[in-house]
């Protein structure tokens, strides 16, 4: 049995850096308001998947499903932690998404939540760096920064991308997470700025990365039987979801500036949604630094390969542009606790699809689609959202 399914509630943490808060604070907060917002309780859930990267690195706690059931007042429903580095939150979404689609379940919740600044700085680099391949990377003193270099570096020698059109990534980021109450960054910055901050891994620079991050984010999902007993007037629906991997190291793959999991993983989310790239009104996707938005919005169809660079330097991937691109902010600006990131996206999808977006509403928009990455591209999650079921 094949059911529609569709989001009923959403809830968040402000992100940045909380001293006073530990990671089951975060979650319990999210998790409060998303059922609230559902207008459930925990006798209601069926089940729970928790997205989270590195919690033993980072607070030295694993196990860390069962703490949050605990936590939620959830205790005795089945609670499964989800990883796929920062791809955790998206996969954990997808999870959920296929257990109510099997019939398995009627309520599921899947929450995403990371506590990453409770360490320092070359810490929280070790635990991130297990997203990519230790042997042949990290080893050698690979970072994220170094690998995401190496992909614009070859991306800027095959297209002609420029430092400047990814500033501009930065820029336009910055100015949509200045409308989002729970960015970690809600301010804007110039291109200047962007261009002038410090050297990290050239061609990469300060304002071209994304920040570590605390928070998290839960969604509530439901059948549509079980939203049409319930009479939710709201309900976001899931009209595809799709996954793919790649190799883990980058000298393994075809090239290094496409991301060629999310090429699939797209494919997939739209077959099953009945869309193509044109139908995508407005997309949250993973900039954890600035080219990876330019080779998302090359991988999910949105422009031709090289082409990413030149369609953000017109003005397309603006607010109001032709094909919004992370109106939340992103992860550059909003921040990005890399567990909560994928949940975090799918509830700026149902916000905008809900048309409570504030002054960052994309107005009339009726298709939304979100793009979760994990390391340098061996894991992609897509999913497509629509106002109507199909």
């Amino acid at each position: 049995m094949k059911r529609e399914v569709g989001i009923i509630g959403v809830g968040m943490t402000k992100f940045g850096e909380f001293w006073e808060k530990n990671y089951r604070d975060l979650i319990t907060e999210a998790g409060v308001k998303a059922m609230t917002d559902a207008g459930i309780e925990g006798k209601d859930v069926d089940e729970l998947y928790v997205g989270s990267m590195t919690p033993g690195m980072f607070i030295n706690q694993e196990h860390v499903a069962a703490l949050v059931a605990d936590y939620a007042g959830l205790t005795g429903i089945p609670a499964t932690r989800v990883e796929a580095a920062c791809a955790s939150g998206g996969l954990a979404l997808r999870q959920a998404y296929l257990n109510i689609k099997s019939g398995i379940s009627d309520i599921v919740v899947a929450g995403g939540v990371e506590k990453m600044t409770d360490v320092s700085v070359s810490t929280a680099t070790v635990a991130l760096a297990g997203a990519s391949d230790e042997e042949w990377e990290v080893f050698h003193g690979a970072t994220f920064p170094a690998l995401y270099a190496l992909m614009a570096r070859r991306h800027m020698l095959e297209y002609g991308t420029t430092e400047e059109q990814m500033a501009m990534v930065a820029v336009k980021n910055h100015k949509n997470g200045a409308l989002n109450p729970n960015a970690q960054y809600p301010f804007e910055i110039t291109l200047e700025k962007a261009m002038n901050s410090a050297p990290i891994a050239s061609p990469i620079k300060l304002m071209d990365c994304s920040p570590i991050s605390d928070g998290a984010a839960v969604i509530v999902m439901a059948s549509a039987e079980k939203i049409k007993e319930m009479k939710k007037d709201n309900a976001v629906w899931i009209l595809g979801s799709g996954q793919s991997s790649d190799t883990l190291a980058l000298h393994d793959r075809a090239s290094l500036c496409r991301t060629e999991a999310a090429v699939r993983a797209a494919k997939t989310a739209y077959k099953m949604a009945g869309v193509g790239p044109r139908d995508i009104e407005f997309a949250e996707v993973h900039d954890c630094f600035t080219i990876a938005e330019i080779m998302a919005i090359e991988a999910l169809g949105f422009c031709n390969f090289g082409e990413g660079g030149k369609m953000t330097e017109r003005g397309e991937t603006a607010l109001n542009g032709s094909k919004p691109v992370n109106t939340s902010g992103g992860l550059k600006s909003k921040g990005h606790p890399v567990g909560a990131t994928g949940i975090a996206q799918a509830i700026e999808a149902t916000l905008q699809l809900r048309g409570t977006a504030d002054k960052r509403q994309v107005k009339g928009a009726k298709i939304g689609l979100t793009h979760n990455v994990g390391g340098s591209g061996a894991t992609a999650v897509v999913h497509v959202y629509g106002r109507d079921s199909k």
